[in-house]
This record gives C-alpha cells, sequence and structure tokens, in this order.
C-alpha cells in the first residue's frame, strides 16, 4: 500500500515539476519575442528619426533671418531637433570628408557652398506623404532656395518597417495561440494524473466550486513561480545581450522593459487560472467511463 502511495506521490511530483517547466519556457519564450518587439519599435522609430531634409539657402541670406527660420521649425510638433550649418562650417565639413582643402582647389574661385538647416522629424512625420506637405510649407519661405532629401530611402525605409511589423504581429499570434494550447494541455494532463481524487472528492458531496479551488490556486502559484523563473532567465538574457551588443543600451526603454515583466506576470496568472478553470469543468461534468479514456 505505501508503495503504491509513493508512486502516486512520484507522479503527481512529477506532473507539478513538467507543468512548472512548461509554463517557464513558454513564458520565457514569450517575453524574449516582446522584448524583440520592444527593440523593433524603437529601432524603428531611431532610424526614422534620423530621418530628415536639408534645407538650403538662397545667397546673401543673413545669419539672424536663418537663425529666427531654425527658431520657427524647432517649435514645429513635427520637428526633432535642427542644425543650423553655416557656410565655414559646410566648407571645413566637405573638406574632411574629402581628404583636402576645398578651398585651395577653388583658387580665387568663390565658395559655392551655401548655408543651411540639417532637421530631423519626429517618427510619425518621418514619411514622404508628411515631408512633402512640410517640403511645400519650407520652400514658400523668401530665404529658401531647395529642399533637399531622399524620398527613395525614405520610401525603402517605412515599406521595411512595415513589412517587419506585420511579420512580427503574425509571429505574435502563433506564439500566443501556441502557448495557451500547450499551457492548456499541460494543466489538463496534470489534472487528468488526480481525476480519481477529483471523482472521490465528488462521490463524498464536495461541491464544484469546493473541489475546483484549491487546483486553481495550485495552477496560479504555478503560473506567478514559472513567470518568476522566466523573468530571471529574461533579466540574464538582457544582460548578456547589453555586453555582447553595448549599442542597445541606447535604445533601452526601462519603462518598456518594466511592462514586460509585469505583463508576463499577469500573462501566467491568466493563462494557468484560465485552463484549469475549464479544465477542471470538463472532469467534473465527465462520466465514469470518461475517466479511464
Amino acid at each position: 500500500m505505501n508503495r503504491k502511495n509513493n508512486s502516486t506521490k512520484r507522479r503527481l511530483r512529477s506532473s507539478y515539476i513538467i507543468s512548472l517547466l512548461s509554463i517557464t519556457l513558454v513564458l520565457f519564450v514569450l517575453s524574449i519575442f516582446t522584448l524583440l518587439v520592444l527593440y523593433a519599435n524603437r529601432i524603428s522609430s531611431y532610424i526614422k528619426e534620423n530621418i530628415g531634409f536639408e534645407i538650403v539657402m538662397k545667397k546673401g541670406v543673413k545669419e539672424a533671418d536663418i537663425l529666427s527660420l531654425q527658431k520657427e521649425l524647432d517649435k514645429k510638433n513635427f520637428v526633432k531637433s535642427t542644425k543650423y550649418i553655416s557656410k565655414d562650417e559646410a566648407t571645413r565639413q566637405l573638406s574632411e570628408d574629402l581628404g583636402d582643402d576645398i578651398l585651395q582647389w577653388l583658387g580665387d574661385v568663390e565658395n559655392p557652398l551655401l548655408p543651411s538647416i540639417d532637421v530631423r522629424f519626429t517618427s510619425e512625420y518621418a514619411n514622404n506623404d508628411s515631408i512633402a506637405k512640410i517640403e511645400d510649407w519650407v520652400t514658400k519661405k523668401k530665404i529658401v532656395k531647395e529642399v533637399y532629401f531622399q524620398k527613395s530611402l525614405i520610401n525603402s525605409i517605412n515599406e521595411n518597417v512595415n513589412i517587419l511589423g506585420a511579420l512580427l504581429l503574425l509571429v505574435g499570434a502563433v506564439l500566443l495561440i501556441m502557448a495557451v494550447t500547450l499551457i492548456g494541455n499541460t494543466v489538463r494532463l496534470s489534472i487528468y494524473a488526480k481525476r480519481f481524487i477529483v471523482r472521490s472528492m465528488q462521490l463524498v458531496g464536495a461541491t464544484q466550486e469546493f473541489i475546483m479551488k484549491p487546483f486553481i490556486k495550485t495552477f496560479i502559484i504555478q503560473g506567478i513561480i514559472g513567470s518568476v523563473i522566466a523573468l530571471a532567465l529574461l533579466t540574464v538574457f538582457i544582460m548578456t545581450m547589453m555586453k555582447k551588443v553595448p549599442e542597445l543600451e541606447i535604445l533601452t526603454n526601462f519603462g518598456g522593459i518594466a511592462t514586460i515583466y509585469l505583463s508576463t506576470l499577469l500573462l501566467g496568472v491568466i493563462l494557468t487560472s484560465l485552463a484549469s478553470f475549464f479544465s477542471m469543468r470538463k472532469y467534473l461534468d465527465a462520466d465514469i467511463d470518461e475517466l479511464y479514456e
């Protein structure tokens, strides 16, 4: 009799461990995916916010007028940053790029470079439609000669970002379905191992709520423990990635990471509680013959 009880305890313990490991693995994979989505969004915004155009001024424009336009641009909600590039600064930058003094090449010829304002947009306005409207507004300024930006590059960036977003959405949906299915099956298997205990409780007159309560509580605790372990693994993963790729620290959004931690914890509790509830209902409503299937 004791041997039989010990065997039953081992099976139950094994079922608990397998259930916990499955929940931990699922939550860890989901948290990694959510983290990748976070970084993908940050990288997308970072790239978009480095899209802009160069406003080239007309010859002979006063610096005060250029600075006045720059201040006007800085107040616009579509502008992330601006930088005034004087004629001398433009000459210095070109000389550095060419590796030689451009003024020596020109000799007695007047320097053809013109002052400009380099504009960077917020990510929401970094698309050709918005930039075209901004360009139309800027070119109406009397001191502006022309506006230069790479339309093909902007199109390419936005198209790739949209494709990436669609792929991430699809992968996320598939992972969530797999997570729900795996956790549901894991919980059902664990309850299946205790099906005769459930039946015995029913036979002595226990109500469904009384029977379900300890099972749901157990799996909620498993969800919490699995979430904590998954988040510990996620923390190790983040720290390792930052050591290997220091540039990621620039893109790190600690508010977003905190949201991932909280969401993983809540997801662990919600998925395990719902899975245990519906699985318990199945066995509570089952016929005696179904317990042997």
